[in-house]
C-alpha cells in the first residue's frame, strides 16, 4: 500500500500535497499557522508566496475566511497574529456540499427518493 500512496501523491493533487509540494515546503516554506480543521499555512521566507496544505481532501471551501483573506493578501498579518473580530450574527463555517450526495435537493427534485405532493397544480383532464 505504501508504493500506491507514493504514486498517488506523485501524480494527484486532490489526495493531499504532492511530493513536489512537500519538497518545496521543506526547502522554502515557513509555517505560519494552522486553522481549526487542521489545514497548515505556509509562506516563503521573503513572504512572496503563500499556500495551504490541506488536512485531507483539497477543497477550497474548507479554508476559513480569516485564512482566505491572508492567502489572497487582503491583509498582511495572519490570523495567528491579528485575529479577525467576529460579529455575533456570523455562522460557523460549513463545507460546500454541491456535487455530493449530501447536497441540498429541493422538494420535487429527481434526486429525492419520493415524489413531492403538489398542492399548487391541478392536471387538466379532458371531458
Amino acid at each position: 500500500m505504501g508504493i500506491l500512496n507514493t504514486l498517488l501523491r506523485a501524480v494527484t493533487w486532490w489526495n493531499g500535497q504532492t511530493l513536489n509540494t512537500q519538497l518545496y515546503t521543506w526547502r522554502k516554506g515557513v509555517r505560519v499557522g494552522e486553522d481549526d480543521q487542521g489545514n497548515v499555512f505556509y509562506q516563503t521566507r521573503d513572504g512572496a508566496r503563500r499556500w495551504v496544505i490541506f488536512n485531507g481532501e483539497a477543497e477550497a471551501s474548507r479554508v476559513s475566511p480569516e485564512w482566505h483573506g491572508w492567502l489572497h493578501r487582503t491583509w498582511e498579518e495572519p490570523p495567528t497574529k491579528a485575529p479577525l473580530e467576529h460579529k455575533p450574527w456570523e455562522k460557523p463555517h460549513e463545507a460546500n456540499l454541491t456535487g455530493t450526495a449530501m447536497a441540498y435537493a429541493p422538494p420535487g427534485s429527481i434526486r429525492r427518493p419520493a415524489p413531492a405532493a403538489r398542492s399548487d397544480y391541478e392536471a387538466w383532464q379532458p371531458e
